[in-house]
């Protein structure tokens, strides 16, 4: 099981940062009592095993709970669970700019000084950002620019690709082009199958239009440099924080040469282990 705890200052980020764990396939705890974490990582274990990846947020809007979750981090250890501590911070000026845009209670302010409710909030977790795996100052940071660093340190590829989905449709011009696409493929500059009396009631799914369409040496080179430029965008994609990437491509009947290379296509990323789905939108028509 793969366990994230993100803790640190009021204001410094963490709702933005559980958020961006959500979006990456792990199930998702706000404000969780720090006493909880063993009795919710065994029901996991014994009864869920699906869920193998968990992101807890926990701070000191637990009030007295909170000072428990030393005890508790040990009692994971002894249960033989890994986990990462993420931190997150800013400085007092920015935090306090952030409350008044939001109008938020501070967990450590009763008397309105909210000054002085930062600096207890530092020493009180002092400890715990000493034992945290990353520290990250969201100061300068945009909420892009803080996703970006948690995959940068804590994501592995497997991780970075889960975190797009990806849609391709096969569709012919003469239908209309689909909507919620990001990038469209004309792939009519390609022989067509559809002058071939053998091959004009086939589709793409059929081996015998699948050869008459990759065989082809335009088709060959053409594949080749699609396939670099996916290598290409879809890395600086998930960069930019983007979840999700319509592929639409395109042919004059969206029957025969789309739906081939749109399968092509699904099975080239695929094995670059994507998330990707696939429809072929005109192939009945």
């Amino acid at each position: 099981m793969k366990l994230m705890i993100i803790t640190g200052l009021s204001g410094a980020g963490k709702s933005e940062a559980l958020k961006y764990f959500e979006d990456s396939g792990y199930y998702c705890i706000d404000n969780l009592p720090a006493h909880l974490i063993p009795n919710l990582i065994d029901f996991f274990s014994e009864n869920n095993k699906k869920i193998d990846k968990i992101a807890l947020a926990i701070d000191l809007r637990s009030g007295y709970f909170f000072d428990e979750i030393y005890n508790n981090l040990e009692k994971l250890k002894e249960l033989g669970v890994s986990y990462k501590i993420i931190f997150l911070e800013a400085s007092k000026s920015v935090l306090i700019k952030r409350f008044s845009l939001t109008r938020r209670k501070h967990p450590l302010v009763q008397d309105g000084n909210l000054d002085l409710g930062i600096e207890k909030e530092v020493e009180k977790l002092h400890n715990l950002r000493e034992i945290s795996d990353l520290i990250i100052d969201t100061t300068l940071l945009s909420p892009k620019e803080l996703r970006m660093t948690i995959t940068d340190n804590l994501m592995s590829s497997s991780e970075k690709r889960s975190q797009i989905q990806i849609s391709i449709i096969s569709f012919g011009y003469k239908f209309g082009i689909p909507q919620n696409v990001d990038i469209i493929m004309d792939v009519r500059f390609l022989p067509n199958p559809f002058y071939d009396e053998n091959l004009k009631h086939l589709t793409g799914e059929d081996k015998e239009v699948v050869h008459y369409v990759l065989n082809r040496e335009e088709t060959k080179e053409f594949l080749m440099i699609f396939e670099k430029m996916m290598d290409f965008l879809i890395p600086n994609y998930i960069e930019e924080g983007k979840s999700y990437l319509g592929i639409g491509i395109g042919c004059t009947g969206g029957r025969h040469r789309s739906v081939v290379i749109s399968e092509r296509i699904y099975e080239y990323l695929k094995v670059r282990r994507y998330s990707v789905k696939l429809q072929h939108r005109d192939i009945l028509k």
